[in-house]
């Protein structure tokens, strides 16, 4: 999306409108320092910290998350978009604690015991933070006790947990069945990801989704979350 002119381009000079747009094809390219610029200059502008966030970065990583899940961008361009979201974000957060502003939704991630890898783990928390989720990352070989400690005590709505090794993928009922004996299962959606799991496997261990990929991950639980909400 990057064309021969940008490094011509004088963010401070384009009105609100282009300059989002240029937002949109900065975090595409990955470039972080672009981001948090112009970050900086809509809220120099007089926009709110939740506009930006809305209107600029989260509508910027839903063009990289499309693409992701298309085939278009590889796991190295999410993970530089991501990065570049980061930066914008380190601007906003403080402002947004101030304000109150609450997030999306809340969700903790990790990768079940047993396990350690996290490259599809990290996708997801980074794109979850990038649709505009708190993301709470417990990192890599976690055990039930502590993924229950962590929705509880954050007060999350989502648990993901995530599995590459079809030895450590029954863990996740274990967690599932451990939340069901505690009488909290109801209490959260509950997704499961990884390359060897499928619908079949997630539809048995009874959690609520399989998400194939990190965009499909933000989509479902955005639409599981709004579901939740408009039952309660």
């Amino acid at each position: 999306m990057t064309d021969e002119f940008d490094d011509d381009i004088i963010l401070s000079e384009l009105p609100d409108d282009e300059l989002v747009e240029q937002i949109f094809d900065d975090l595409y390219d990955g470039l972080a320092e672009e981001i948090a610029e112009g970050t900086q200059i809509l809220l120099d502008r007089g926009w709110s910290a939740t506009k930006v966030l809305e209107e600029a970065l989260v509508a910027g990583m839903t063009i990289v998350g499309v693409d992701f899940r298309d085939g278009i961008l590889f796991v190295p361009e999410v993970l530089l978009a991501a990065n570049a979201m980061k930066a914008g974000m380190a601007i906003l957060k403080p402002i947004l604690a101030e304000t109150g502003a609450k997030p999306v939704g809340k969700i903790v991630v990790g990768t079940v015991k047993g396990d350690i890898h996290d490259i599809g783990k990290n996708l997801v928390g980074m794109m979850m933070e990038g649709a505009g989720f708190e993301v709470i990352d417990l990192g890599i070989n976690v055990p039930a006790e502590t993924y229950i400690e962590a929705i509880e005590s954050n007060g999350a709505n989502i648990l993901g947990m995530s599995a590459l090794l079809t030895t450590t993928m029954p863990y996740m009922k274990v967690v599932i069945d451990t939340m069901i004996e505690k009488g909290i299962r109801k209490d959260y959606i509950v997704l499961v990801g990884g390359a060897p799991l499928n619908e079949e496997f997630c539809e048995a261990i009874g959690a609520d989704a399989y998400c194939r990929d990190a965009a499909t991950a933000v989509d479902v639980a955005r639409e599981l979350l709004a579901r939740a909400v408009h039952r309660n």
